[in-house]
């Protein structure tokens, strides 16, 4: 246990590292073009160059938001404080989050009949819903995305679903082991590593799986 806890720290420092440094250049970058070049780029090529910094800074938020959830979890025990929450509002809330970052992307909430009170700490689980959909929708030219709460015995069940062109074969064994880079990607920042690297470790600690299918 102690071996494999050393090794998830392990993994998800290399991918924080990945995923910081990337953006980082790309900003040094682009900012270094203004400051020395600002006299010669026209109106509109600095424009696109600030949004490209501009979306490099937001990355950057994100990957942010993940070390903060990663806090929340006690380094030494993985555990996490469970509270009976409501799942259908921590889906929501992630649903809500993500639409905010992507307009474009229609995505469908399935929920129970009856509200479902799942022992979890949802600030955590958001989290996980939120990394999900924005890795169908990065990686995988995304259009639909489908939400759906159920249960299995006496275990709650998120899954998301999208109609994009599915996981490369294979990455599928090392999805969420913080390593995994999609081919996909238009740039480097695009990574599937911290992202889901991150899913794992708060499914883990509440003493869940996670898994990845085609």
């Amino acid at each position: 246990m102690e071996n494999e806890k050393v090794k998830m720290r392990a993994d998800l420092l290399r991918s924080v590292s990945h995923d910081i440094r990337t953006p980082l250049t790309s900003i040094m970058g682009a900012t270094s073009a203004i400051l020395e070049n600002g006299d010669t780029l026209s109106t509109e090529q600095q424009r696109e160059l600030l949004r490209d910094v501009n979306e490099d800074a937001q990355w950057l938020i994100r990957i942010v938001e993940n070390l903060l959830s990663i806090t929340r979890i006690s380094s030494e025990e993985a555990k996490v404080k469970k509270e009976p929450e409501p799942a259908e509002e921590v889906i929501e809330s992630a649903v809500a989050k993500t639409h905010k970052h992507y307009p474009e992307v229609d995505i469908r909430v399935h929920l129970p009949d009856e509200l479902m009170m799942v022992p979890m700490d949802p600030l955590l689980m958001e989290q996980v819903l939120v990394n999900l959909m924005e890795n169908a929708v990065i990686h995988g030219e995304t259009h639909h995305i489908d939400v759906t709460l159920s249960s299995e015995g006496n275990c709650a069940v998120f899954t998301v679903a999208d109609d994009g062109r599915g996981i490369p074969q294979h990455l599928l064994p090392r999805l969420f082991d913080g390593s995994a880079r999609s081919d996909r990607s238009s740039d480097g920042k695009r990574s599937m590593g911290i992202g889901l690297s991150v899913c794992r470790t708060i499914v883990l600690a509440h003493g869940g799986v996670i898994r990845g299918d085609n």
